[in-house]
């Protein structure tokens, strides 16, 4: 990869890491507001425990991803010369791919390949729920 490739994903990891520094996580809500109250609504407690699940796997995924960028920032500053090109086969990961996720570490092909093929799913038509 060229220097000013490399400078300019170099900038959009830190745009990244900053802009999720920024946002910060979102506030799980507590299952119960007042500690001393005897008794729940029945009614708002699955809204509570999906929002809190919510809240949880996109925390989670915000981290994953932060550690993705620091990765990405690491194996940039180790070794400039083979960033954007995948581990794998050598080959140099798309331009564009790089653009929008600078953080990636293979190319297509292999990431297909190392996620395994798509599952359908088990139902076959549209009517069929067994």
């Amino acid at each position: 990869m060229n220097s000013p490739a490399v400078e300019r994903a170099r900038k959009r990891l830190l745009e990244l890491k900053a802009q999720l520094l920024a946002e910060g996580d979102l506030e799980i809500e507590p299952g119960r507001t007042d500690a001393a109250a005897v008794g729940t609504d029945e009614d708002a407690q699955p809204l509570t425990e999906m929002s809190q699940t919510i809240a949880s796997k996109r925390n989670l995924v915000r981290s994953q991803q932060m550690g993705r960028i620091v990765a990405a920032l690491a194996r940039l500053d180790s070794d400039p010369e083979s960033f954007g090109r995948c581990p794998e086969c050598e080959e140099p990961i798309a331009a564009k791919r790089l653009e929008l996720m600078p953080f990636v570490e293979l190319c297509v092909d292999c990431q297909q390949a190392a996620d395994g093929p798509r599952s359908t799913g088990g139902r076959r038509h549209l009517r069929d729920f067994r």
